[in-house]
This record gives C-alpha cells, structure tokens and sequence, in this order.
C-alpha cells in the first residue's frame, strides 16, 4: 500500500536549519509531483512546496521563499525540504503528500523556540 513517511523534525531555535524528509512506497514515486504542506495550531493547512516528477518545477509560498529548499531524489523515492533561517512562525505540523493522488504521511512537528 502507498506510504509516506517522514522524518527529521525536532526543536530548534531561531535562525537554525532543519531538513525534513520523506520516503515514499507503494506507488510510482518518480511520475508523480510531490508537496510538503504545514499546519500550525489555530491555523489553516499551509502549501510550502511543490516539486515536480523531474524537480524541474518548483513552487514556494511567499512565506518560505528564500529560506525553504525542496528537492526529491526519484532513485531513492525521497522528498526532501531543508529549512533554513527558521523562525518562531514556521512551528507546525509538517506534511509530505502527492496532491493528485491524495495521499499525505503522518506528518512531524517542527518547533522553532529559544
């Protein structure tokens, strides 16, 4: 069946990096665009990132440009996100998912504190 499962989240402080990644089973990982979305408590399910079946298309939310990075490596079926110069704002619920298949992971926490 199909998984997503992702890994690397945890507690850092303001300005730190953080790489999220995402290992996907039981579909045809490299035809499909992949995306990680957030969720902070009180707030509404963010897209962060897009990155299409060849990585040459990618998208960022306005709130993450320039310090988000999405790549994905089809040999290894992974989706990955480095985060750096993170702040307070960017604590949520992270979500790897394929929008046109609607499969999403469990999802990790990131938390941006000092």
């Amino acid at each position: 069946q199909v998984q997503l499962v992702e890994s690397g989240g945890g507690l850092v402080q303001p300005g730190e990096s953080l790489t999220l990644s995402c290992v996907a089973s039981g579909f045809t990982f490299s035809s499909f665009l992949m995306s990680w979305s957030r969720q902070a408590p009180g707030k509404e399910r963010e897209l962060v990132a897009r990155i299409g079946p060849s990585g040459s298309y990618i998208t960022y939310a306005d709130s993450v440009k320039g310090r988000f990075t999405i790549s994905r490596d089809n040999a290894k079926n992974t989706v990955t996100l480095r985060m750096d110069s993170l702040r307070p704002e960017d604590t949520a619920e992270y979500y790897c998912h394929t929008p046109s298949l609607g499969f999403w992971g469990q999802g990790i926490r990131v938390t941006v504190s000092s």
